[in-house]
């Protein structure tokens, strides 16, 4: 079967297929992959080893549009043809594991892509080298795994292992050497040691700039991870400052149009979020959504990524109708490439069912509210965090229905997640701590509230600083509940602190500002101070009528 003459016509399929895929045109290049497939196949053999060749081919587009779940099932044919045909140490069966490895990982079947890694290792330690490079780009990969259900102690020393390889090969100044520095250091920060991540991440960035010059691509990955660490400590000048030097080298060394220049634009938007200011992050994230489609296609998960920040964005300014169709797609994108039970879809389920909670979809809500939490806990150890966070939403769905005893142990079960892992002093911890106080305030508990509003207020101003959105969110719950209890003058003082800091933080015409002005309204009249309520409720009237 494997004569020249048959083997011609998906020989220059292949050709093309390849012409296709280095000019970015997936969809064309994975229509002419199926048809060099089914050629191969036909004029070799179902079996042949230039079939497994195609499979890998073929699986390998789907594995760069992202559909993942596509992809796994055509690097399990191509490897089993290969295992039958090769000697039991080829090194194309060591690829092979690789890349199968590899979608398994990004599908969340750990164990199964971890299983696969630990063959290949045995493998490329015979055919190249315990001590080779390939051995160390397995020994990362392999870490990663281990990291993602975990087992940080063991990836730790597989990623030192690799880095020992990479130093010995090449030589510790080498920028290669540079990219286990980079992992060891979100190892680090995913451990909680983060003076150590920062350490690392500097360490990396000075020999990169030495070796590579200040303004190298691989400069701009070090500074967006170092941003990144910055964004975490709320220190949002060094962060922001980072972020722009990023996207600035990688638009003038890759172009205005490449993925990694949208990814900058994602995580510049990411921390202007955070701080606050939606209005300077939302046309980030169209120029990002925009750079995406065209390179990446329409079905990619980086796309789905940022129609989900996005959608974010739009729930978060009240612009629910915006929103809905940006999650919609995001999900529909993530099922397609992931697979209905991929942890990915997490908190796409949650953002949809927190959208569909604003817009009183109760019953829509709560359904999806326990789809996704469902999803995580199927997918992520018990105490994970991201488990506390379907956890919090839950409960405030149900707390709000006045189902008060279920929602209490889901904020208690929340609660204990998140000091047990993050700290006590964690910025999640407040979120729950503020959403439990509400929930014993809309009971008249406010003995036990009081002290948890105070605790999530301080928490938020020590991590967060005094200024931020989420700090006039604590005050002004806090006021609420002075103002339940008759104790207007203590609750105007915080009013007026949160009016403040919704001022610089928020746009003009957001729903947050103009209920801050509605309540502080009522307020001045309950204390009979009319002419300063006529004039707040003069500015919401205004605001409101600007929107429309």
């Amino acid at each position: 079967m494997d004569d020249l003459a048959q083997i011609v016509e998906p020989t220059a399929l292949a050709v093309e297929v390849s012409s296709l895929y280095e000019a970015g045109d997936y969809e064309r290049a994975v229509t002419v992959a199926e048809k060099t497939l089914e050629a191969t196949e036909q004029a070799a053999g179902s079996d042949s080893l230039h079939a497994a060749g195609a499979l890998a081919d073929l699986a390998a587009l789907h594995e760069a549009r992202g559909v993942y779940a596509m992809a796994a099932p055509l690097y399990r044919r191509s490897l089993a043809i290969r295992e039958k045909a090769l000697p039991s140490g080829h090194l194309d069966i060591a690829l092979n594991l690789g890349s199968l490895a590899r979608v398994e990982g990004a599908l969340g079947r750990h164990a199964e892509a971890e299983s696969l890694l630990r063959s290949q290792l045995v493998l490329l330690a015979k055919a190249a080298g315990p001590d080779s490079l390939e051995v160390a780009a397995a020994l990362d990969q392999l870490a990663g795994e281990c990291s993602a259900r975990g087992g940080y102690d063991e990836a730790e020393s597989l990623y030192r292992r690799a880095q020992q390889n990479r130093e010995e090969a090449l030589g510790p100044e080498h920028p290669r050497v540079t990219l286990g520095l980079d992992r060891l250091a979100d190892l680090a920060a995913a451990r909680g040691d983060r003076a150590e991540a920062r350490a690392l991440h500097e360490q990396a960035l000075g020999v990169r700039e030495q070796t590579l010059g200040p303004d190298h691509p691989d400069v701009a990955f070090t500074l967006s991870r170092l941003a990144v660490w910055h964004d975490s400590e709320a220190d949002y000048a060094a962060s922001g400052s980072l972020h722009r030097r990023a996207l600035s080298i990688r638009e003038q060394t890759l172009g205005p149009d490449h993925p990694d220049v949208a990814s900058g634009l994602r995580d510049l938007a990411r921390s202007l979020v955070a701080q606050g200011d939606r209005e300077a992050a939302r046309p980030l994230y169209e120029r990002a959504l925009a750079i995406q489609e065209n390179a990446l296609g329409p079905h990619h998960p980086e796309l789905a990524a940022t129609l989900a920040e996005s959608a974010d964005l739009h729930r978060a300014e009240g612009e629910y109708l915006l929103a809905e169709p940006l999650y919609e797609r995001a999900l529909s994108i993530r099922e397609t490439a992931l697979g209905p039970d991929h942890p990915g879809l997490a908190p796409l389920l949650a953002g949809l069912a927190d959208l569909y909670y604003l817009r009183d979809l109760r019953d829509e809500a709560e359904a999806l509210y326990r789809r996704s939490l469902s999803v995580r806990e199927r997918s992520a150890a018990p105490d994970d965090p991201r488990v506390a966070l379907t956890l919090n939403g839950l409960a405030v769905l149900l707390s709000v229905q006045g189902r008060y005893d279920e929602a209490e142990p889901l904020y208690e079960r929340a609660l204990s997640i998140q000091q047990s892992v993050l700290g006590e002093d964690h910025p999640d911890v407040a979120t729950t701590l503020g959403n439990l106080a509400v929930m014993y305030d809309s009971q008249g508990r406010y003995a036990q509230a009081e002290p948890l509003h105070r605790r999530a207020l301080a928490i938020r101003e020590l991590t967060l600083g005094p200024d931020h959105a989420y700090v006039g969110t604590s005050l002004e719950n806090l006021a609420e509940a002075y103002r339940a209890q008759g104790r207007i003058a203590e609750a105007l003082a915080l009013y007026e602190r949160a009016l403040v800091i919704e001022e610089q933080t928020v746009g003009s015409g957001s729903p947050e500002l103009v209920a801050s002005l509605e309540n502080l309204a009522t307020l001045y009249r309950e204390s009979d101070r009319s002419e300063e309520a006529d004039a707040f409720e003069e500015r919401a009237r205004a605001l409101r009528l600007a929107e429309r």
